[in-house]
């Protein structure tokens, strides 16, 4: 399991009056129909943090399937793309302890207090990164946001390793900063 994700699960019970378990059991008595309906539950009724919420509705989804189960299924028969998602995760996470990495069934999601950049594998020879960068502008590398919708505000699409380079380092550094 990714460190940051077992800190933020060791740390649920003081930071959310609950732990995972107790929080998987109380949505166990819920339906909602979206992955959204969830998390806005906790944080209205529960007043829990957008992160700490995304991240028990994530994993009380499937008790049979954890996220590095998502993050081995989404790379199942794209296993190229692997180097680049492993770079993306070293940059993310040098940033610092406040970086979330949060797997889901078809993205991870990169959170601090909000997410700030999502990374799906989108096709078998390139991986989309999404990027939160309120009010900069498209460029050829820093497209619209695409099929990411209002997730992200720009899209940047990665065939290798190498294409992480200074530049999108620091828009990535840049929705780091801008997501505290």
């Amino acid at each position: 399991m990714d460190k940051a994700l077992q800190t933020m699960i060791d740390n649920m019970p003081e930071k959310t009056g609950k732990s995972l378990n107790e929080w998987k059991k109380l949505l166990k008595t819920k339906t909602f129909t979206k992955h959204s309906e969830a998390v806005n539950f906790l944080k209205k009724e529960y007043a829990v943090t957008h992160g700490f919420a995304n991240t028990i509705v994530t994993l009380s989804k499937n008790e049979n399937e954890g996220p590095e189960d998502h993050v081995k299924n989404q790379y199942q028969g794209k296993e190229g793309l692997i180097p680049i998602y492993e770079r993306l995760l070293t940059v993310v996470k040098a940033f610092g302890q406040d970086v979330t990495v949060t797997p889901k069934k078809a993205s991870v999601s990169i959170i601090r207090k909000r997410q700030f950049a999502l990374i799906k594998p989108a096709t078998k020879t390139r991986i989309d990164l999404g990027l939160k960068l309120k009010d900069k502008p498209i460029t050829d590398r820093l497209g619209n946001s695409g099929p990411f919708g209002s997730m992200c505000t720009h899209r940047v699409q990665l065939t290798s390793a190498e294409q992480i380079d200074g530049q999108l380092i620091e828009w990535l550094q840049e929705a780091y900063e801008k997501a505290d």
